[in-house]
């Protein structure tokens, strides 16, 4: 299972793809990285934070998509509803949109650092967008 690395500042996370279940989403996400961007806050989802793409779209359909990531459970949004976007949940999360709920493909789950994962949140939430960095490890 190839695995991930997300640094922001003083945080690290590790998270392993999910190439079993989510095999072209991980593909279009590898081909991503590295990737350098912020981290901002949701509107609508809860305990989450996001990473935009606006009309960028991949060609990806929707594979092991949910609605409710647990803390730690990263989404790719494809786009259609609204925009394309990375989400990742730190807490009690609902992926929504402006329009409603929807559902992302669960291609990455944070297995090293979770215990940060909330405080990292809040800092988010409460110092505005981050820094981020992620690559394969």
């Amino acid at each position: 299972m190839k695995k991930v690395e997300i640094i922001s500042g003083s945080y690290r996370f590790e998270g392993e793809l999910l190439e079993d279940k989510a095999p072209e989403t991980c593909r279009v996400f590898e081909e991503m990285l590295p990737l350098k961007s912020s981290f901002i806050h949701v509107r609508w989802s809860g305990e989450g934070i996001w990473i935009p793409y606006g009309d960028t779209r991949t060609g990806l359909d929707y594979e092991n998509h949910i609605t409710y990531p647990a803390a730690g459970e990263m989404l790719l949004y494809p786009g259609g509803i609204s925009e394309m976007e990375i989400i990742m949940s730190y807490g009690r999360c609902q992926f929504a949109c402006q329009y409603g709920t929807l559902a992302g493909n669960h291609f990455l789950t944070i297995t090293e650092g979770r215990e940060k994962l909330y405080e990292f949140g809040r800092k988010v939430l409460y110092e505005g967008a981050q820094d981020i960095e992620i690559r394969l490890i």
